[in-house]
């Protein structure tokens, strides 16, 4: 039986998971980044500190991966890492400053993207679209926790 919202959903994955708007999003941002690193120092920089196990989860990578891309990130200046304050035995990656240059520079070529995407949407849709989509997230996150 099809489910709209299911063929929705794959196709917004289909189009996050292809690699010219990543492509995309880099040139518009004036970044230079390997397509492979920039979501994972996004991450940490909306989530950080974090750990490597927790954002392979958020990245649904495999962890080992992960701490070989962090360590590159690392190598990079963009981010550090250090011992957590709750854990010692896990270290967590925050963003340099130059990390959070690049951050922002992303985000805001996101924004300008996403306001082409929705140039013809009205205000009121663009608020429900954000709210029903968090609702979503919310559910599904909490969902998989259990």
């Amino acid at each position: 039986m099809k489910n709209p919202l299911h063929d929705a959903l794959l196709d917004l994955v289909g189009v996050f998971n292809r690699p010219q708007p990543d492509h995309m999003l880099l040139q518009r941002a004036n970044v230079s980044l390997d397509r492979a690193l920039f979501p994972l120092l996004v991450r940490i920089g909306m989530r950080g500190p974090i750990g490597v196990v927790e954002l392979a989860d958020l990245a649904g990578r495999d962890h080992s991966t992960v701490s070989r891309q962090v360590a590159k990130l690392e190598e990079l200046g963009l981010v550090t890492r250090s011992p957590s304050e709750l854990d010692q035995r896990v270290k967590e990656a925050v963003v340099t400053e130059a990390g959070r240059r690049m951050v922002d520079q992303i985000g805001a070529a996101r924004n300008r993207l996403f306001d082409e995407v929705l140039a013809d949407w009205d205000a009121k849709d663009r608020a429900e679209l954000t709210r029903l989509v968090r609702k979503l997230a919310d559910a599904a996150l909490s969902f998989n926790a259990k």
